[in-house]
């Protein structure tokens, strides 16, 4: 069936709708390299709304228009998984720069970080999804290729250390740069956003970035109604639909309103660490400004929001 005609596609700013985007990379791709790479997009597709595939983007709607779409998110929860949720947007608030400290020396491999990071964001339960991997490394060395995210016994391991690495929140974010609809961006408090409503799941994010820190949702995530977590942020952990790349936004739906991240508050040994560097009496300014920290890859120029401390 024909689309109404007195429906537009929503137009990006460079005046590119999601419609003839796709269409520019089959020309670019060929057929069948084409076929492949949208084949998750078409099965998004068919359960996709006319409302939902003509909305406008996050940073176009007006407060009435934000609010219909919140409205519609709502009750799709609650049609599609039986919970009653409350979807809010909430904003940066001035003076914040966040940023994020670990200290490698007592974290312990235990991967409650993970667990609460899967549970707080509405991950698919089948998969174990999460927005952190913890690599158990050898001491002594960095070599992020050789850690494992498998391992399965008993922890902390003699001569082993644990690097839990989620997203880095970078200033200069590979992952923006490269999404040709502009579904991702960074936000004033330092906090890197998806619009999963706009984003069209190419993936050149997730291959861009050199963290390994994006999620595809291969389908449709699956939630018992009593697992849902029903306080969600619009653009941190309301569930994602299938065919959208999804990522950690330092749980902008608590650190914004004053809490902590749900990884922090679920670390035993206190290794993580979380602030607002401007703020001159935070922990993360203490972290910041009388340890020595690094950044994972620096030589790439990403400058990560997210730091790592040994004690010794």
């Amino acid at each position: 069936m024909s689309e109404p005609a007195k429906h537009s596609l929503p137009v990006l700013n460079n005046g590119v709708t999601r419609r003839t985007m796709l269409k520019g990379a089959g020309a670019t791709l060929g057929a069948a390299a084409f076929a492949a790479a949208i084949a998750p997009i078409t099965q998004w597709a068919k359960e996709t709304s006319v409302d939902e595939f003509l909305q406008q983007h996050y940073k176009e709607l007006d407060g009435d228009d934000l609010d219909r779409v919140i409205k519609r998110l709502e009750a799709e929860a609650k049609q599609n998984y039986g919970a009653d949720v409350t979807i809010n947007d909430y904003r940066p608030a001035p003076n914040t720069q966040f940023a994020y400290a670990l200290n490698l020396s007592i974290c312990i491999g235990c991967r409650r970080c993970a667990e609460a990071c899967h549970h707080e964001n509405n991950h698919d339960r089948a998969t174990s999804n999460s927005y952190i991997r913890v690599l158990e490394m050898d001491k002594g060395s960095m070599n992020l290729e050789h850690g494992k995210v498998d391992y399965d016994h008993p922890v902390p391991a003699d001569d082993k250390f644990y690097m839990p690495v989620q997203c880095q929140q970078c200033e200069n974010a590979p992952c923006v740069n490269v999404c040709p609809v502009e579904a991702t961006w960074q936000e004033e408090d330092g906090i890197v956003v998806v619009d999963y409503n706009w984003c069209i799941g190419c993936r050149y994010c997730e291959a861009a970035c050199p963290y390994h820190a994006r999620r595809f949702n291969w389908k449709k995530p699956e939630i018992p109604t009593a697992e849902v977590n029903p306080d969600q942020g619009y653009l941190s952990n309301r569930i994602r639909p299938q065919g959208v790349v999804e990522k950690c936004t330092f749980c902008l739906h608590r650190t914004r309103q004053g809490k902590l991240p749900a990884c922090l508050e679920a670390c035993p040994t206190g290794a993580r660490v979380f602030g607002n560097v401007l703020d001159p009496e935070s922990e993360i300014r203490y972290v910041l400004d009388n340890k020595r920290v690094f950044v994972l890859k620096e030589e790439l120029g990403t400058k990560p929001r997210f730091f790592y401390f040994f004690d010794e």
